[in-house]
């Protein structure tokens, strides 16, 4: 099975990272291949979220439930489950650490496509996207921060 892991140390606050990945309304704004959202039901520490995904002539849509709660050392952890699409398994954690004046995200995704096309397709490209969306989310900090 696919997986993807990446580890960052950022100057912005364990908090401020956390807010920016769980407002996944503003993601179609600034998150590449991400072409519409909308939030199914949201509870104090999880919802539900319906995303489309567009790459070249590829659309996809994907329904997720997001759970998350806060940690001992004042930081933040974030569980992502497919919840129904073109998925066999995906599985996403960001978690947001202390440190310094700043923070270290570490961020995982582990997947598996259910259809042999779109693995052949996407497969090769998926780990690149991930880290590519994890830029994206830097460079959003950068911009709001």
């Amino acid at each position: 099975m696919p997986s993807y892991s990446e580890t960052q140390n950022l100057t912005f606050t364990p908090r401020q990272m956390f807010d920016l990945v769980l407002d996944v309304e503003q993601y179609p704004d600034f998150l590449p291949w991400c072409v519409a959202l909308r939030v199914r039901k949201r509870g104090e520490t999880e919802m539900f979220a319906d995303m489309a995904v567009g790459f070249k002539m590829l659309r996809e849509r994907y329904s997720s439930h997001i759970t998350w709660n806060d940690m001992d050392d004042g930081g933040h952890h974030m569980h992502i489950q497919d919840a129904g699409g073109p998925f066999k398994y995906l599985e996403t954690d960001w978690t947001f650490h202390p440190h310094g004046d700043g923070c270290t995200v570490d961020f995982r995704i582990d997947f598996e496509f259910s259809s042999m096309l779109l693995e052949k397709v996407m497969g090769k490209v998926f780990t690149q996207a991930a880290h590519k969306m994890m830029q994206a989310f830097v460079s959003r900090a950068k911009d709001i921060y």
